[in-house]
């Protein structure tokens, strides 16, 4: 009824438990984890309940988002802009979040101190060697990016079937990334405990690698929302977002290889 009697195109959206609910979890999840890392009693627990909670408010939220855009119709042309928007900021905050890594590194990098034997690498620091699987790891997220944009346009142009090929190709080399990280550190000659070397290197691979796994869940939605009839070539924030999180993420790494890889290993 009050679709009917609405005289602007923005989206009010109804009462919703799940705002408080993710509060909450995000709490449980913060405390559980600081009572984890302290050995205190049930700290574990907590923290897996916690998070538990916090995924659980991650996909019905979501699911309602997605319930209010391709089913109710409620993302007007304006409301998607504002969508846009949104997404663009988060993008731009997240430069600002991997800014104070780079900051970090070429800050240390520049003018070793005489506690690190005042060359870069450190003494006692066996740099990777850029061109054995950073290198593939670079061409493989390349590669992925091309296969997003090539889903995109595929979706613009009303061929569904090679928009998902497209996409599930995207998600496939994302989790052959991610392996060949894993394999990455698990064979890395350094820590994150030796020096501020192994510090900055792994936070900021790090929490890229944490950015590929949250993209490829992304797309990996987006995927299955194609499959589902969900996107259409005029109506498909949901996947453009996807797309400009990953291009992003492409970007990183290509900062990433060079700075940290390439030029801090020479």
């Amino acid at each position: 009824m009050r679709s009917a009697l609405q005289k602007h195109p923005f989206h009010l959206v109804d009462p919703s438990p799940w705002p408080l609910f993710a509060s909450l979890a995000a709490l449980a999840t913060t405390l559980g984890g600081v009572m984890y890392m302290h050995a205190y009693r049930g700290g574990g627990a907590s923290l897996a309940l916690g998070a538990t909670m916090l995924l659980y408010a991650m996909y019905v939220w979501w699911r309602d988002v997605v319930r209010e855009a391709t089913f109710q119709g409620h993302h007007t042309h304006a409301v998607q802009r504002g969508l846009k928007y949104g997404m663009v900021l988060f993008i731009v905050s997240e430069v600002m979040f991997f800014a104070a890594f780079f900051w970090g590194f070429f800050h240390s990098s520049l003018a070793p101190t005489i506690e690190l034997g005042a060359v870069w690498p450190p003494k006692g620091i066996e740099a990777l060697d850029p061109w054995g699987v950073p290198f593939l790891n670079t061409v493989l997220l390349l590669s992925s990016g091309a296969a997003v944009t090539w889903a995109h346009h595929a979706l613009l142009a009303g061929e569904g079937r090679q928009a998902r090929l497209a996409l599930a190709c995207t998600v496939g080399l994302a989790l052959l990334f991610t392996a060949l990280q894993g394999v990455e550190y698990a064979e890395a000659p350094f820590t994150i405990a030796d020096s501020v070397y192994g510090a900055t290197f792994y936070l900021a691979t790090g929490f890229h690698g944490f950015h590929v796994i949250v993209g490829t869940l992304f797309l990996a939605v987006c995927w299955l929302r194609l499959v589902r009839g969900h996107f259409r070539p005029n109506h498909h924030v949901g996947f453009e977002a996807a797309a400009w999180y990953w291009h992003f993420v492409d970007v990183v790494w290509l900062f990433l290889f060079v700075a940290l890889y390439w030029w801090g290993g020479a």
